[in-house]
């Protein structure tokens, strides 16, 4: 388990992962908004677009902090 997790020591690869948590997290946000009803599609469609929301800021941040290193990191569209 050691060895999948080396491969997350690259910024590309966690950015990678979190952009499709939050890809993930809105099409489940859309979901719930059309799939449910009532009390529970609204509570559920806010919590899982605060989700992606979190996620998006935590990486943000992140990036910020990946700018001051030597990374060649480019960008989302760089590693696809």
């Amino acid at each position: 388990m050691y060895e999948q997790l080396k491969q997350l020591r690259e910024f590309g690869t966690r950015s990678l992962v979190v952009h499709s948590m939050m890809a993930v997290t809105f099409v489940a946000a859309i979901g719930s908004a059309f799939l449910l009803s009532g009390q529970v599609q609204l509570v559920s469609f806010v919590a899982f677009v605060n989700f992606t929301a979190g996620l998006w800021v935590s990486h943000s941040v992140h990036s910020l902090g990946n700018t001051f290193t030597e990374d060649e990191y480019e960008g989302i569209t760089g590693e696809l």
